[in-house]
């Protein structure tokens, strides 16, 4: 009996030996070639650094601003090759250890390193890449997007009018919010009284949700001013712009109302009910303060693509970021100021972004502590 145990524990044992030795062998390989790709990479980028530092400095940039990010940019492969290669070392240390747990460990450094290494030499290739395509044609990407002494010019008149973009987002948004909330309460009132309102809200949040917000913002901007009707046909056309964008976002706002207000738990309702409030003021007190606490993270999504879509009322003449942006283009035949104009909203939408990421974050650590 002890001779059967012993001679089964020898033999996965000897099971477990050969696994490790197998890993250890894919350790190398894998490291290996991670090795290789990261040697080839710290060759293309010098050389490419090395020929775009050198054709940047022949079209009249200054020596130090063409080689720093060459240099950057070497140092790094450097860095990931110095990765690679420690990560090979481990994995030859594995293979050659007598001790099972030591070979392990080392396999596992060596492939954590391995698949780091591979990772940022996948970055540089993309970076290398980008780097060749801005400067090929005799630099025609960088001339046309990105010519710095163009954009240095019209940035002042560019900024200015993103200022009407601003103000449009901020009136918009206040506006949005409050409508949306209004649809979102008629969208859910119940019993057959609410019926009406339950169905109009229902043919707004399917109609403007179908419609795209340029043509909304179209009929709206251009068909308003020939009805000829008091006050509304004498509107500026950031006006109609703020109208058009209200009336959209406020569908799809309203939804997320919806979804808010339908997430509270019955039991919520039941006990504001079982207390003496009214429908009204349940909704006032109760529902609607927990609704919005659950819907901050998707509320600040639709801010941002409001922010994003103010843009849109380039199309009914208001002179906003965008169209100054043409306006200068069309008279230097050069896309540079659009590119400015795609800077500034990706500066403003950042930051809003990283925001909902840190609502989002917040959400889920309170729902796991069981807040």
């Amino acid at each position: 009996m002890n001779e059967t145990l012993v001679s089964e524990t020898k033999s996965e044992t000897g099971h477990a030996t050969q696994r490790a030795r197998s890993a250890a062998r894919t350790y190398s390989t894998r490291s290996g070639l991670t090795f290789l790709a990261a040697a080839a990479t710290f060759v293309i980028v010098a050389v490419s650094a090395q020929h775009l530092g050198s054709y940047a400095v022949a079209q009249g940039v200054s020596r130090i601003t063409a080689t720093i990010p060459g240099v950057v940019v070497a140092i790094a492969s450097a860095l990931v090759l110095l990765t690679a290669g420690r990560a090979f070392a481990r994995s030859i240390m594995a293979s050659r250890s007598a001790d099972l747990h030591a070979a392990r460990a080392l396999g596992a450094e060596a492939s954590l390193g391995s698949w780091r290494a591979l990772s940022w030499t996948g970055a540089l290739l993309i970076v290398t890449a980008m780097a060749w395509f801005m400067a090929a044609n005799d630099a025609a990407v960088s001339r046309t997007f990105f010519d710095l002494a163009l954009i240095q010019s019209s940035a002042g008149k560019v900024i200015w009018a993103f200022g009407t973009n601003v103000t449009i987002f901020v009136i918009s948004a206040v506006l949005i919010l409050i409508w949306s909330l209004l649809v979102a309460i008629a969208r859910t009132l119940p019993g057959e009284a609410g019926r009406p309102l339950r169905f109009l809200a229902i043919a707004y949040g399917d109609l403007f949700r179908g419609l795209p917000a340029i043509i909304t913002i179209y009929l709206i901007g251009f068909g308003l001013p020939l009805t000829d009707l008091p006050i509304l046909s004498d509107l500026s056309s950031t006006s109609y712009a703020v109208i058009a964008l209200t009336l959209t976002y406020g569908a799809y706002t309203s939804e997320v109302y919806r979804a808010g207000i339908e997430g509270v738990h019955h039991s919520q309702v039941a006990a504001a009910r079982s207390l003496g409030l009214s429908h009204v003021k349940t909704m006032r007190y109760v529902v609607v303060p927990i609704a919005i606490r659950n819907i901050i993270p998707p509320l600040m999504n639709n801010c941002i693509s409001l922010q994003k879509d103010t843009a849109l009322v380039a199309i009914i003449g208001t002179i906003d970021a965008f169209n100054q942006s043409k306006i200068i283009a069309a008279n230097n035949f050069n896309l540079s100021a659009v590119t400015t104009v795609a800077i500034l909203f990706i500066v403003i939408t950042i930051p809003q972004a990283r925001l909902v990421d840190r609502l989002i974050d917040r959400d889920r650590r309170r729902m796991r502590a069981g807040g």
